[in-house]
């Protein structure tokens, strides 16, 4: 029997969680009180229906969370395997969630919300550190949850829980909001000055050899994935659990994102415990 703890920061879509876990299959029970939750995974485990069972359990619970540790720890110790997922978001975007349905967070007591979910989050951390799943949903769309989970907990997918995107933009129309690292590689040579090249893009070999036909441009892509690769355990031991690497040059077009997918190629050779994309924002802008 799979039994799985849907968990995280109120806010974060574990609802929705829910409904999209009831569609591939488990069954669902949300907000069990703490204290029943060892006589229930004893029932789930011993019913031959119940093979996929999903169980809420969250701050909602006049039962403090901590509790929930000690039983975890039991139910290891009786060889019982209890899988966490656990949803978050950052506080900016718990904070318009919560403005925009009109609701307070648990931990509220006429309080500001801003205090509770740090409250929360601070009662939450031993269950996140426990975790096998985290998914910060900050950005997330609905479809794209489904998409997560569904890829977890029906395809099998073998699970990274640091994400790292690689994004490349043009200085001209602002920094991402969403940067973690931000580098600049306006220094590297610019291929719009040459009327045949201007209106190709790094996705073109023409201008990925025309940028890279460099010594300082191979000097850069080697020591930025030096950095990159040695960052990432840091980040992952850190908790971490999404990196957004922002490569900007003048427009958006050309150097950056040559250097993206150079750096994109070089990190996917690596046999890292992360999943890897890459986007282009302004690359179709004029």
């Amino acid at each position: 029997m799979d039994l799985l703890i849907i968990t995280g920061m109120s806010g974060a879509g574990k609802h929705t969680a829910f409904k999209i876990l009831e569609d591939i299959g488990y069954n669902c029970v949300d907000n069990l009180p703490i204290p029943l939750f060892r006589s229930f995974a004893s029932l789930a485990s011993n019913s031959p229906n119940n093979d996929k069972v999903a169980v809420g359990i969250d701050v909602r619970s006049r039962t403090p969370i901590s509790k929930l540790e000690n039983i975890l720890d039991e139910l290891e110790g009786d060889g019982k395997k209890v899988q966490i997922l656990f949803l978050d978001a950052d506080d900016d975007t718990l904070v318009k969630r919560f403005k925009e349905e009109r609701r307070t967070p648990p931990l509220a007591d006429g309080g500001r919300t801003i205090d509770a979910i740090h409250r929360e989050r601070d009662e939450m951390a031993f269950l996140k550190k426990r975790a096998d799943y985290i998914v910060d949903t900050s950005h997330l769309l609905v479809r794209d949850l489904r998409a997560e989970l569904t890829k977890i907990f029906e395809e099998g997918t073998n699970y990274k829980n640091l994400n790292i995107t690689i994004l490349s933009f043009g200085f001209k129309y602002g920094i991402p909001t969403d940067a973690d690292l931000v580098f600049d590689v306006r220094f590297l040579p610019n291929p719009y000055y040459v009327d045949s090249l201007r209106h190709k893009t790094g996705n073109d070999q023409e201008i990925v050899d025309y940028v890279m036909n460099s010594d300082v441009s191979h000097k850069f892509i080697d020591k930025l994935t030096d950095l990159i690769t040695f960052l990432i355990p840091e980040y992952i031991k850190e908790g971490k659990n999404e990196l957004v690497i922002c490569i900007g040059c003048t427009g958006g077009r050309h150097r950056s994102v040559t250097v993206a997918r150079e750096l994109y190629h070089a990190l996917a050779k690596h046999d890292g415990d992360y999943g890897l994309r890459i986007e282009h924002r302004d690359i179709d802008k004029g």
